[in-house]
C-alpha cells in the first residue's frame, strides 16, 4: 500500500491480449472518453483510479499492461508488487479467451494469493462467439468472473467494487456516489444481457467434472 494524498492506493494489475478493450476500459472512467480506435500500448501506462466507498476512498494505480507476446519479456517486472489483478478477453475473440490460462500463470508466478478477476468484455455485440457455457476457467481458479461492457458502461464498476471488497476485507462494502463515466455509446440489449446472465449462473450452479481441463 502507498499513500496516495492519504488514500490507500493499491497496485492493479490490468492483462489480457491486444485488441480486448483494456485501455478503452480505464479511459471510461479518467476521460469520460470511449477510444474508438485501437492504439497498441507499448510498454505499460499507470493510471490512478480513486472509487469513493463505505470504507472511505480507495485508488487502484492501474498499471495497463501491453497484450502482444513481442513485449512479453518485459513482463514479471510490471507484475511485481501487485496487490491484485484484472484478466481481460473479447467475448467476440475465442483466442483471447484460450490465451487466458497463460495471463493468470503469469501473474500468479510472481504475485501469490491475490485478488483476480476474469472479465469477458465486449458483451453489447450481437454475434457473441465466447458463450457462457465455456466459460469455466474462472472456476477452476477460484477467480471472480463479470461480463462487461466498455462501450455501454455494463457491469463497469462490478470488478473493482469486488476487488476493494477483498483487499479491505469487507464483503458489505459498497461505493457511495456514482462512478464519474461517460455517457454510453451504445444501447445495449437488455433481452440478450439478461438471457447471458442466466445462463452464467445456470452453468456456475453445476458442478465441474475433476478431470475438466483449464478451458
Amino acid at each position: 500500500m502507498q499513500a496516495n494524498n492519504q488514500v490507500p492506493t493499491f497496485k492493479l494489475l490490468l492483462v489480457g491480449d491486444g485488441g480486448t478493450g483494456k485501455t478503452t476500459f480505464v479511459k471510461r472512467h479518467l476521460t469520460g472518453e470511449f477510444e474508438k480506435r485501437y492504439i497498441a500500448t507499448v510498454g505499460v501506462e499507470v493510471r490512478p483510479l480513486r472509487f469513493n466507498t463505505t470504507r472511505g476512498p480507495i485508488c487502484f494505480e492501474v498499471w495497463d499492461t501491453a497484450g502482444q507476446e513481442k513485449f512479453g519479456g518485459l513482463r514479471d517486472g510490471y507484475y511485481i508488487g501487485g496487490k491484485c489483478a484484472i484478466i481481460m478477453f473479447d467475448v467476440t475473440s475465442v483466442a483471447t479467451y484460450k490465451n487466458v490460462p497463460t495471463w493468470h500463470r503469469d501473474i500468479v508466478r510472481v504475485c501469490e494469493n491475490i485478488p483476480i478477476v476474469l472479465c469477458g468484455n465486449k458483451v453489447d455485440v450481437q454475434d457473441r462467439k465466447v458463450k457462457p457455457k465455456s466459460i469455466k476457467y474462472h472456476r477452476t481458479k477460484q477467480l471472480q468472473y463479470y461480463d462487461i461492457s466498455a462501450k455501454s458502461n455494463y457491469n463497469y464498476e462490478k470488478p473493482f467494487l469486488w476487488l476493494a471488497r477483498q483487499i479491505v476485507g469487507d464483503p458489505k462494502l459498497s461505493l457511495v456516489e456514482e462512478i464519474p463515466i461517460c455517457p454510453v455509446d451504445i444501447v445495449i440489449d437488455l433481452e440478450m444481457i439478461k438471457k447471458y446472465e442466466e445462463e452464467l449462473a445456470k452453468y456456475s450452479a453445476i458442478a465441474l467434472p475433476d478431470d475438466d481441463e483449464d478451458l
